[in-house]
Protein backbone atom coordinates (compact mmCIF):
# COMPACT_ATOMS: atom_id res chain seq x y z
CA UNK A 1 0.00 0.00 0.00
CA UNK A 2 1.11 3.74 -0.10
CA UNK A 3 4.54 4.53 2.06
CA UNK A 4 4.63 8.31 3.24
CA UNK A 5 7.48 10.33 3.49
CA UNK A 6 9.46 12.27 6.53
CA UNK A 7 7.61 15.51 4.82
CA UNK A 8 4.49 13.67 4.89
CA UNK A 9 4.60 13.54 8.59
CA UNK A 10 3.91 16.95 10.50
CA UNK A 11 4.85 18.80 13.32
CA UNK A 12 2.55 21.76 13.01
CA UNK A 13 2.12 23.50 9.76
CA UNK A 14 -0.70 26.25 10.11
CA UNK A 15 -0.57 26.00 6.10
CA UNK A 16 -1.33 22.40 6.32
CA UNK A 17 -4.41 23.07 8.70
CA UNK A 18 -5.66 25.71 6.06
CA UNK A 19 -5.70 22.95 2.99
CA UNK A 20 -7.11 20.08 5.81
CA UNK A 21 -9.86 22.62 6.54
CA UNK A 22 -10.58 23.05 2.31
CA UNK A 23 -10.73 20.01 1.79
CA UNK A 24 -12.91 18.76 4.72
CA UNK A 25 -15.10 21.82 3.47
CA UNK A 26 -15.50 20.99 -0.20
CA UNK A 27 -16.08 16.98 0.88
CA UNK A 28 -18.89 18.19 3.39
CA UNK A 29 -20.48 20.74 0.42
CA UNK A 30 -20.74 17.36 -1.50
CA UNK A 31 -22.44 15.82 1.75
CA UNK A 32 -19.68 12.93 1.79
CA UNK A 33 -18.50 11.64 4.51
CA UNK A 34 -15.14 10.10 4.91
CA UNK A 35 -16.46 6.74 4.55
CA UNK A 36 -17.94 7.87 1.39
CA UNK A 37 -15.08 8.95 -0.38
CA UNK A 38 -12.95 6.20 0.86
CA UNK A 39 -16.03 3.55 -0.75
CA UNK A 40 -16.31 5.99 -4.03
CA UNK A 41 -12.81 6.15 -4.65
CA UNK A 42 -12.45 2.45 -4.20
CA UNK A 43 -10.09 3.24 -1.57
CA UNK A 44 -7.88 5.24 -3.42
CA UNK A 45 -8.31 7.75 -0.11
CA UNK A 46 -8.36 5.73 3.11
CA UNK A 47 -10.67 7.54 5.43
CA UNK A 48 -8.27 7.82 8.23
CA UNK A 49 -5.56 9.16 5.77
CA UNK A 50 -8.48 11.80 4.11
CA UNK A 51 -9.27 13.02 7.99
CA UNK A 52 -5.85 13.23 8.78
CA UNK A 53 -5.29 15.97 6.16
CA UNK A 54 -8.35 17.35 6.77
CA UNK A 55 -7.16 17.68 10.35
CA UNK A 56 -3.67 19.71 9.38
CA UNK A 57 -2.33 16.02 11.02
CA UNK A 58 -0.57 15.22 7.66
CA UNK A 59 0.25 17.21 4.97
CA UNK A 60 -0.83 15.97 1.68
CA UNK A 61 1.78 15.96 -1.65
CA UNK A 62 0.84 17.51 -4.63
CA UNK A 63 0.26 14.16 -7.15
CA UNK A 64 -1.96 13.40 -4.22
CA UNK A 65 -3.65 16.47 -3.90
CA UNK A 66 -4.00 16.60 -7.72
CA UNK A 67 -5.82 13.00 -8.01
CA UNK A 68 -8.13 14.08 -5.09
CA UNK A 69 -9.01 17.05 -6.96
CA UNK A 70 -9.98 15.08 -10.18
CA UNK A 71 -12.10 12.68 -8.07
CA UNK A 72 -14.30 15.36 -6.58
CA UNK A 73 -14.29 16.57 -10.02
CA UNK A 74 -13.08 19.80 -9.40
CA UNK A 75 -9.57 21.96 -9.84
CA UNK A 76 -6.80 21.41 -7.92
CA UNK A 77 -6.65 25.53 -7.07
CA UNK A 78 -10.42 24.95 -5.53
CA UNK A 79 -8.80 22.90 -3.18
CA UNK A 80 -5.82 25.03 -1.69
CA UNK A 81 -7.12 27.38 1.10
CA UNK A 82 -8.27 30.65 -0.24
CA UNK A 83 -7.02 32.94 2.25
CA UNK A 84 -3.45 32.52 3.49
CA UNK A 85 -3.70 35.52 5.97
CA UNK A 86 -5.57 33.15 8.42
CA UNK A 87 -2.12 31.69 9.19
CA UNK A 88 -1.99 32.59 12.88
CA UNK A 89 -0.50 35.89 13.96
CA UNK A 90 -0.62 35.12 17.41
CA UNK A 91 -3.91 37.04 17.61
CA UNK A 92 -3.09 40.31 16.59
CA UNK A 93 -5.25 41.83 13.70
CA UNK A 94 -3.73 45.28 13.77
CA UNK A 95 -7.43 46.87 14.11
CA UNK A 96 -8.88 45.05 10.98
CA UNK A 97 -12.22 43.96 11.41
CA UNK A 98 -12.51 39.90 11.79
CA UNK A 99 -13.73 38.08 9.41
CA UNK A 100 -17.52 37.56 9.84
CA UNK A 101 -19.72 34.12 9.15
CA UNK A 102 -22.93 35.13 7.58
CA UNK A 103 -25.96 33.01 7.50
CA UNK A 104 -26.94 33.30 4.12
CA UNK A 105 -30.16 31.16 4.62
CA UNK A 106 -31.45 33.32 7.55
CA UNK A 107 -30.61 36.40 5.40
CA UNK A 108 -32.70 35.20 2.31
CA UNK A 109 -36.01 34.66 5.04
CA UNK A 110 -35.60 38.66 5.61
CA UNK A 111 -37.71 41.30 3.72
CA UNK A 112 -35.93 44.30 2.34
CA UNK A 113 -34.44 46.15 0.13
CA UNK A 114 -31.22 46.59 2.03
CA UNK A 115 -31.36 42.60 2.96
CA UNK A 116 -32.01 41.39 -0.72
CA UNK A 117 -29.04 43.63 -1.82
CA UNK A 118 -26.99 42.10 1.02
CA UNK A 119 -28.00 38.70 -0.01
CA UNK A 120 -27.44 39.62 -4.15
CA UNK A 121 -23.76 40.34 -2.95
CA UNK A 122 -23.30 37.27 -0.73
CA UNK A 123 -24.35 35.07 -4.01
CA UNK A 124 -22.03 36.90 -6.21
CA UNK A 125 -18.99 35.87 -3.81
CA UNK A 126 -20.04 32.73 -3.57
CA UNK A 127 -19.75 32.52 -7.17
CA UNK A 128 -16.56 34.13 -7.45
CA UNK A 129 -15.40 31.71 -4.66
CA UNK A 130 -17.04 28.88 -6.45
CA UNK A 131 -18.66 27.98 -2.90
CA UNK A 132 -20.99 24.89 -3.12
CA UNK A 133 -22.32 25.41 0.57
CA UNK A 134 -24.75 28.17 -0.35
CA UNK A 135 -26.02 28.78 3.75
CA UNK A 136 -22.74 30.29 5.43
CA UNK A 137 -20.37 32.66 3.95
CA UNK A 138 -17.38 34.00 5.63
CA UNK A 139 -16.56 37.35 4.64
CA UNK A 140 -13.00 39.38 4.16
CA UNK A 141 -12.30 42.39 5.60
CA UNK A 142 -13.00 44.56 1.89
CA UNK A 143 -16.03 42.97 1.75
CA UNK A 144 -16.95 43.95 4.96
CA UNK A 145 -16.60 47.62 3.60
CA UNK A 146 -19.17 47.24 1.12
CA UNK A 147 -21.68 45.57 3.86
CA UNK A 148 -20.99 48.73 5.98
CA UNK A 149 -22.71 50.76 3.11
CA UNK A 150 -25.38 48.56 2.62
CA UNK A 151 -25.86 48.19 6.43
CA UNK A 152 -25.65 52.06 6.83
CA UNK A 153 -23.18 51.47 9.65
CA UNK A 154 -19.12 52.10 10.28
CA UNK A 155 -17.35 49.30 8.82
CA UNK A 156 -16.12 48.61 12.86
CA UNK A 157 -19.35 48.31 14.40
CA UNK A 158 -20.86 45.41 10.88
CA UNK A 159 -20.14 42.49 12.64
CA UNK A 160 -22.62 43.97 16.14
CA UNK A 161 -25.12 45.40 13.46
CA UNK A 162 -25.53 41.35 11.68
CA UNK A 163 -25.70 40.08 15.31
CA UNK A 164 -28.56 42.42 16.06
CA UNK A 165 -30.19 41.21 12.91
CA UNK A 166 -29.62 37.49 14.18
CA UNK A 167 -27.18 37.46 10.67
CA UNK A 168 -23.93 36.10 12.48
CA UNK A 169 -23.46 32.19 11.89
CA UNK A 170 -23.34 30.44 15.02
CA UNK A 171 -21.91 26.67 14.65
CA UNK A 172 -24.24 24.58 16.92
CA UNK A 173 -22.09 23.57 20.32
CA UNK A 174 -20.27 20.27 19.61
Amino acid sequence: MASYTDDELLEDSPFTRLVGERLRRIRQQKQWSLSDVEDKSDSEFKASVLGAYERGERAISVPRLERLARFYGITIDQLLPRDTQRIDDGGANDGAPRKLRIDVARLSTMGGPQFEMLERFLRMIQVQRQDFNGKVITVRAHDTRAIAVMLDVPVDQVGDKLSELGLLFVPPAA
